[in-house]
């Protein structure tokens, strides 16, 4: 097999973890195949460089091994090669500022001027 779908492809090398999700990131335009926006139908060969966005982090992994059905991970971990770079350490991610608890309700008018100093206003 020269060729196989895209969509697939992400779903047998174990991107996704079902077939639906890696057609639906297809159609939203998540996937680009050789720097090319990607329907879920596009064909990928050995070779081709395939960038999936997961989570506001694109993955750019490159085409080792052809799959068309899901296989076991150590089968699939051989079908790529992973190029995406290392995330950031966490010291240097930036932290949420003026974070307020899900649930905490509406903030006092105290906790309103802290807020606002906090912002620079």
């Amino acid at each position: 097999m020269a060729t196989a779908r895209v969509d697939a492809w992400i779903w047998a090398v174990r991107v996704f973890k079902s077939r639906t999700q890696a057609t639906a990131a297809c159609s939203a335009g998540h996937v680009r195949v050789n720097g090319q926006r990607a329907k879920p139908a596009t064909p990928v060969g050995v070779g081709d460089q395939v960038v999936i966005r997961i989570g506001g982090v694109d993955r750019t992994l490159e085409v080792r091994g052809i799959l068309s059905k899901r296989v076991g991970a150590e089968v699939a971990a051989a079908a790529y090669v992973d190029h995406t770079p290392p995330p950031p350490p966490r010291s240097e991610r930036p932290s949420p500022v003026a974070v307020r608890e899900p649930g905490a309700g509406r903030p006092t008018k105290r906790e309103r001027r802290q807020i606002d100093r906090l912002r620079g206003r």
